[in-house]
């Protein structure tokens, strides 16, 4: 499943809407990246499925910061 491990975004539901104004459902995705990072605390390389959102929050408040406040903590360790 499409979700975040930082931030906890997943798909959200909307609506194609064409130039006749005729809708059908479509689903919006979360921006995700795998992407490696590396741990101080534990000394190796952790790789993490997140988002953009996910990648400005951990370069903000640090990686050990951001596993701890993580929206999906359950599923990182």
């Amino acid at each position: 499943m499409k979700v975040c491990e930082i931030t906890g975004k997943v798909a959200q539901v909307g609506n194609n809407v064409s130039h006749s104004n005729r809708k059908t459902k479509r689903r919006f995705n979360p921006n995700l990246k795998i992407k490696r990072f590396w741990s101080e605390e534990e000394g190796r390389w952790i790789t993490l499925k997140v988002s953009a959102a996910g990648m400005k929050t951990i370069n903000k408040k640090g990686l050990a910061a951001a596993l701890k406040d993580a929206a999906c903590a359950q599923k990182v360790y």
